[in-house]
């Protein structure tokens, strides 16, 4: 991922009125600041009331940074039922704004492994029987209930990742997305006939390849569970999703609410761990396909191996994002935008913007730019001023202000600095600020 571009990805909209004349809404003006910050947080606004009238409590999970007592351990999620792990091996997870202790996460042992693969194999013969009208409705209940427990899942990814509140809510509705998408399966399974010669015709099948899997990352804990879990399972796989060991809770919601929509057991297992269960994953002879997003180096490495043991791999990778803003430009919506692409979910994205490319006169816009970043509010996800969270863990902090003191000590010149900074309240959080420098090398 790249470095340090902070921002999210949903506050409501900030609209200045006055009282006196009264101006239609479609033409009423706001600040370039309160532009910035819509742009940041447009996504998911619309659903804030959904979680109340679906009768979602918050009592239900936390909606603060405030110390977890007692913090339990996250358990597999096998056959259906959630299983408590049996390791020795655990890994700490704690909220990147105050690093607290959110929960355990098991490195799943060998023969939790092997159960899950298991249970995914026996399913699968029932399941890719079952009609597809069955698989839809399933599909239909999931995106219901996903849409129900918005919020709860939202809180889940901003205690775990760091995302803000707003910010948090659009993962899961880019998730969301999808699973309605495959609540269309039903015209998109169709095979072909060709009519290739008289009394000779070529027909085409589309069917499941069996026990699949899913490796998914720590920035989007919803989003890429939600593309995996639908798809996979609604043309009849089962499937193995292995959640990123950095937050999996949003993941283990969306098993819940999995058994509670319909699936068998088996049709959807969820394991633990780090490079050992990767492994585990590439080598399973069992398993026939892997869908992985993440890093490059972990995606090459994921892409090499399972390829040469005849695996269907697809591997979405990381990315250098460059924008160029031409003397033609809008300036107000070039800058709003830019600095929604630079700063969302603190640039912990493959799609962020990292390098700005300043054609002619635009090089001037540089301070305005930067007046508009100041203005982005660095806070716990769950304040209501937040525009940017933390950063995922203490070694993401240490990377990110160690480019950006190699950038420094090559000659590049800082224009606004985000190191040493934090919020008053969450001083021991992995915090870095907006960032821009230019004549970099």
């Amino acid at each position: 991922m790249a470095a340090r571009r902070a921002i999210a990805r949903s506050i409501p909209a900030l609209t200045v009125r006055r009282a006196a004349p009264q101006i239609p809404r479609a033409f009423r003006m706001s600040s370039p600041n309160q532009a910035a910050k819509r742009r940041l947080h447009a996504t998911a606004s619309h659903l804030q009331a959904q979680a109340q009238a679906a009768g979602v409590s918050t009592a239900d999970y936390p909606m603060t940074h405030e110390a977890i007592s007692n913090p339990p351990d996250t358990a597999n999620f096998i056959d259906n039922q959630f299983v408590p792990s049996n390791t020795s091996q655990w890994i700490d997870l704690n909220d990147p704004a105050t690093n607290n202790l959110v929960t355990r996460v098991p490195q799943s042992t060998d023969e939790e492994l092997k159960a899950a693969v298991a249970s995914a194999e026996k399913a699968f013969p029932a399941w890719k029987a079952t009609s597809i009208m069955h698989k839809q409705q399933v599909m239909f209940k999931l995106a219901s209930l996903v849409r129900d427990n918005m919020d709860r899942l939202a809180a889940s990814i901003t205690l775990e990742q760091g995302k803000t509140f707003a910010d948090a809510k659009g993962d899961v509705l880019r998730g969301l997305q999808v699973v309605e998408t495959a609540c269309g399966i039903t015209t998109q399974l169709t095979g072909e006939v060709i009519e290739v010669a008289k009394d000779m015709e070529t027909r085409s099948y589309r069917e499941p390849l069996g026990v699949v899997a899913a490796i998914c990352p720590f920035n989007f804990p919803a989003m890429i569970p939600l593309w995996s879990v639908p798809l996979a399972t609604v043309t009849g796989n089962t499937l193995i999703l292995k959640p990123s060991e950095r937050d999996p809770g949003a993941a283990m919601i969306i098993a819940e609410l999995c058994k509670k929509a319909g699936f068998p057991d088996g049709v959807v297992n969820i394991v633990h761990g780090s490079a050992k269960t990767v492994d585990f994953i590439i080598d399973d002879p069992v398993i026939k396909a892997i869908s992985f997003v993440g890093s490059n180096k972990a995606g090459e490495y994921i892409f090499t191996r399972g390829s040469a043991q005849g695996k269907r791999v697809q591997a979405n990778l990381g990315a250098k994002n460059h924008a160029a803003v031409l003397p033609d430009a809008n300036k107000n919506h070039a800058l709003n935008s830019i600095a929604g692409a630079a700063f969302g979910a603190a640039g912990q994205r493959c799609m962020a913007l990292s390098a700005l490319v300043m054609v002619g006169d635009t090089k001037e816009w540089l301070p305005d730019l930067a007046e508009r970043a100041k203005g982005l509010k660095m806070n716990g996800g769950f304040e209501a001023d937040a525009d940017l969270g933390p950063l995922i863990s203490p070694e993401s902090k240490k990377r990110v202000e160690g480019l950006i003191n190699s950038a420094e000590a090559e000659g590049a010149t800082i224009l606004l600095d985000g190191r040493g900074q934090k919020p008053e309240k969450y001083p021991n959080g992995n915090w870095v600020s907006t960032q821009i420098q230019y004549n970099v090398p």
